[in-house]
């Protein structure tokens, strides 16, 4: 006994293969209802909804991902600019300093030139003795000044002291930075010019008879309501200098970024020459 096949419906759309082998007009009804099957079927983009959970997930994770490159390529900008340091030195001391090696030099060179005897090697080893100490207290020394460090390079050390280990900067007879050890550091790049504070002294209209009663501004010689400028004019200038290191010692002195160890180096490349050329001079010196 055989069972009879089912006989297609009215309402079943026609296999793809028929559809396409069909002759007749592209905009009749009959052929254009079996081909829509064929385009959905054969088309890998809509066998998934846009919205499904696979695709929700994978463009949160996306988002994610992209958020948090953002935010990584964000942090060093966060963190704020960084400034180059501010330098202090003697610019009276580093011009003196460039004239005297000048002079030494033309004079050592003009001996070895035309020098007889020992007079060649005595200027070499004084050359030799004399270069780098001219230049390690005249053309060295200075002090550099950041958000975190204070780097102080005197002529034959240098001190890198984070904000956080230094105590107070003092002015006297020297200008000196003081550590949390108890250690004393004096700044040769700052030196103190005591001609330089009574000239500040007689500008100050405090001092030379400008005091009215009233107002602080008008105590200092400013007319009420104008801005008092007179604070940053009374100071010598190696004073003004040390104020600056004032504010960025209070203002730094507690940050992160401002805490670590002081370190201290010996300026060996100074140091080395100079005693080499002051043995070789009393060598020469006492071989005659």
């Amino acid at each position: 006994m055989t069972t009879p096949e089912p006989q297609p419906s009215d309402r079943e759309p026609a296999e793809p293969a028929q559809s396409t082998e069909s002759t007749e007009p592209a905009d009749s009804a009959a052929s254009s209802e079996p081909s829509e099957p064929s385009v959905v079927s054969d088309s890998p983009a809509t066998s998934e909804p846009a919205d499904s959970p696979a695709t929700a997930s994978a463009a949160s994770a996306a988002s994610e991902g992209s958020e948090g490159s953002a935010a990584a390529s964000a942090g060093p900008a966060a963190s704020g600019p960084k400034y180059a340091d501010r330098i202090y030195r003697s610019t009276s001391g580093f011009v003196g300093g460039a004239l005297i090696l000048a002079l030494a030099c033309w004079l050592g060179i003009d001996a070895v030139a035309v020098g007889e005897g020992n007079t060649p090697w005595l200027a070499l080893a004084a050359l030799l003795f004399l270069v780098p100490l001219v230049a390690a207290y005249t053309l060295v020394p200075a002090v550099y000044a950041n958000e975190d460090r204070l780097r102080v390079r005197n002529p034959f050390r240098t001190i890198t002291l984070p904000w956080g280990r230094v105590v107070s900067l003092r002015s006297g007879y020297t200008n000196e930075v003081f550590s949390d050890d108890g250690d004393k550091y004096q700044l040769w790049a700052l030196p103190v010019s005591l001609r330089a504070r009574k000239r500040a002294t007689r500008r100050d209209p405090r001092v030379t008879g400008g005091r009215t009663p009233g107002t602080e501004a008008s105590r200092r010689g400013v007319a009420p309501g104008a801005p008092d400028r007179s604070a940053g004019v009374d100071r010598a200038p190696t004073d003004r200098s040390m104020d600056e290191l004032r504010e960025l010692h209070k203002n730094r002195g507690g940050e992160a970024s401002a805490q670590g160890e002081v370190s201290v180096r010996w300026s060996y490349e100074i140091i080395a020459p100079s005693l080499a050329g002051a043995v070789l001079l009393a060598v020469l010196l006492g071989l005659g």
